[in-house]
């Protein structure tokens, strides 16, 4: 646990940081609610890329948001100046916001504070400039492009739109930024912040955006869409790109409680360390410094790694790291670690967006009082073996591990603690 503030030359607890909003707009649904029935369910919601022709891509599928309208969230200036990957940070904001009980534009801006995490930034929309400056006859780009793109657009542009003017900002760790951004939130509620918006959204769907993707190597070719994405699998080919994510209101515990607020779960401990090294064709990442960060985020939690409910993984889909992240689970848990579950397969890989979804899951799950069943695998890989979850369970303890890795070394780890639930069985 951190250490105890002073005030006044006297010790005080550390202000807890609890989530009292949730918004999702991933290709499981747009809201928490339809985002919680697919999971579920265990519907499959990936499939053949529409946002623009994949056919001479040898990957063809990824997962889009459903339904998903921008202007149902943004007006047409905000449309204007900014990326699609934006436009589903301005739905998930309001999502949260709302299911938060809390007002789109906030009496005590200072009081307020954006910190998203982000990767590849406005793929679409530099697309769309690149291909105008090249490929049109006024060799021109548009006034927005120079903003549009960068990496904290979505923060300056949410910041801007909803008037929160705390300490705000934007962490890059690829995969792992979804779970630093909700680490950076608890630290900001502790120096004093009460609300923080916190979480990521993604849209790696683009031409150049998914030929920088196939560059790695790690991307799944397989054109069945039920087939594509297996991690852990003895089947495994890679991972399937995804757009959206989730964001979240995290908020001091008091608060939160002196206004009325639903608590989802307490943001209780992270750990973040790197590898230092590149992601290449032949790595499999620092199963040792990734099993640290668990262990960090455990310390700071102050919870024996035995006390653990469920892990949601990283789950690449990618045999030699499938195997890695097995290897640090058990180096953390020994030979009999807690059950798994990811729902990644149903969505594919939304990058910081994914991360941040896997917490929302979480959150869910303890509010609903189930421990959702693990989409896969099918037939466990040698080396992955862990306790999948085989059918709806649920929680002892109420703390669920959320892991994620990032490209060129990131690892990161969250622990949540889970509020009793509000939602009644739906197991």
């Amino acid at each position: 646990m951190s250490a105890p503030q002073q005030r006044d030359g006297v010790s005080a607890p550390a202000a807890r940081a609890v989530v009292t909003g949730i918004g999702v707009v991933a290709p499981s649904g747009i809201g928490a609610d339809a985002h919680w029935r697919t999971v579920l369910a265990g519907t499959r919601r990936t499939g053949p890329i529409t946002l623009f022709d994949p056919s001479g891509y040898p990957t063809r599928n990824g997962g889009e948001v459903p339904g998903f309208t921008p202007d149902s969230y943004a007006d047409s200036r905000q449309l204007v100046q900014t990326d699609r990957w934006t436009h589903l940070g301005f739905a998930a904001t309001r999502l949260a916001l709302a299911d938060a009980g809390l007002p789109e534009r906030a009496s005590d801006p200072y009081g307020y504070a954006v910190t998203l995490a982000s990767s590849s930034g406005g793929n679409l929309f530099g697309q769309r400039e690149l291909q105008r400056l090249w490929g049109g006859t006024s060799r021109t780009v548009g006034a927005y492009q120079s903003i549009a793109w960068f990496y904290a657009a979505s923060v300056g542009q949410l910041s801007i739109h909803h008037q929160f003017k705390g300490p705000s900002g934007v962490l890059v760790a690829e995969s792992a930024g979804g779970l630093d951004s909700l680490a950076h939130a608890a630290r900001a509620v502790r120096r004093g912040t009460p609300v923080v918006i916190a979480g990521a959204t993604e849209c790696p769907l683009s031409p150049y955006a998914l030929a920088c993707q196939l560059r790695s190597g790690l991307l799944s070719e397989v054109t069945d869409p039920e087939r594509a994405y297996l991690p852990f699998d003895a089947s495994a080919s890679g991972y399937l790109p995804a757009e959206g994510g989730a964001v979240f209101v995290v908020e001091e515990l008091g608060h939160a409680l002196a206004r009325g607020a639903r608590v989802y779960g307490e943001v209780s401990g992270w750990g973040s360390t790197h590898d230092a090294a590149h992601t290449t064709a032949d790595s499999a990442g620092d199963p040792g410094q990734y099993a640290r960060a668990m262990r960090l985020a455990l310390d700071r939690a102050g919870v024996a790694a035995a006390g653990i409910d469920v892990v949601l993984p990283d789950a690449l889909g990618v045999s030699r790291y499938d195997r890695s992240e097995a290897e640090a689970l058990r180096a953390v848990f020994g030979d009999r670690p807690p059950p798994v579950t990811t729902q990644k397969p149903l969505t594919g890989r939304a990058y910081q967006g994914g991360s941040a979804l896997d917490v929302a899951t979480a959150l869910l799950a303890f509010a609903h009082d189930t421990l959702p069943a693990s989409a896969g695998p099918d037939e466990v890989a040698d080396g992955c073996e862990l306790d999948f979850l085989r059918e709806h369970r649920r929680p002892r303890n109420r703390l669920a591990l959320v892991c994620a890795r990032g490209f060129d070394g990131f690892n990161s780890a969250l622990v949540l603690r889970g509020a009793a639930p509000t939602m009644g069985e739906t197991s």
